[in-house]
């Protein structure tokens, strides 16, 4: 499966996540609440790509397997097939750029 430089939602999505024209300028000196006061000290604004990226993050995963994997990798036993991993991500941005503009 391929991703060519002509691909039009690959393009829209390089689009979404450019850099915003202005950057937003602090009007205020820096606050120095103290921590866990719940007063914020900085504002963080995530690039509509970030965003997308954090929809689709999952808290479950499989401890054994990840112990698995590990253990091969201390070893030297762990191979890592390529062209697996090359399918797995293009078919996964595919099918985020099919969730963003549906």
């Amino acid at each position: 499966m391929k991703i060519t430089p002509h691909d039009s939602k690959l393009a829209q999505l390089n689009a979404l996540s450019s850099p915003p024209d202005r950057v937003n300028e602090r009007k205020t000196a820096p606050q120095t609440g103290a921590p866990g006061s719940g007063e914020p000290s900085a504002k963080v604004q995530l690039s509509p790509a970030a965003q997308l990226a954090s929809q689709s993050l999952d808290a479950n995963f499989d401890a054994g397997k990840v112990e698995r994997i590990s253990l091969a990798i201390r070893d030297g036993s762990f191979k890592v097939n390529a062209e697996a991993v090359a399918d797995k991500l293009i078919a996964n941005a595919r099918e985020q750029l099919a969730k963003t503009y549906r």
